[in-house]
């Protein structure tokens, strides 16, 4: 299974992002495909907080509009959401103490051990920063 980081789906959401078009096929792509794929809740959240922002995006997303974005993904009968499990606290504290992470970063080791807990195969992301976290495969679709 795949899953996919906040990034990609701002950037498949906001039209004046630089890399709309790659991102939007990205997820089209897992979207209308028969293999399951999955968002974490966190990615949720993390999307909504970002492109809602007034002072990252002018104009921000509306909230409705957001909203309705994550409606449209959900329309997907292959998408999974992804949360917290009984095995989450050890993987969480097994990537914080190998990946050596603290402060911000412990939301991206939050997100890995997610994945790693759901058997997530592959991590599509455009953040290098997940490749502190070895144990999970991560792939930058919006690159050949």
């Amino acid at each position: 299974m795949i899953a996919v980081d906040t990034n990609l789906l701002v950037y498949a959401h906001r039209e004046d992002s630089p890399w709309h078009e790659d991102a939007l096929r990205a997820i089209k792509q897992l979207a209308e495909g028969v293999s399951p794929w999955a968002i974490p809740w966190p990615c949720v959240h993390e999307f909504l907080a970002i492109v809602t922002h007034p002072r990252i995006y002018r104009p921000a997303t509306p909230a409705e509009l957001a909203l309705a974005a994550i409606k449209a993904w959900m329309a997907s009968p292959s998408l999974h959401f992804i949360g917290e499990g009984p095995d989450y606290f050890h993987r969480l504290a097994e990537l914080v103490r190998s990946g050596k992470v603290a402060g911000p970063m412990i939301h991206d080791a939050r997100i890995a051990a997610l994945c790693l807990e759901h058997g997530i195969r592959t991590f599509w992301t455009a953040d290098r920063d997940f490749s502190r976290f070895p144990s999970l495969k991560v792939k930058n679709p919006l690159v050949a």
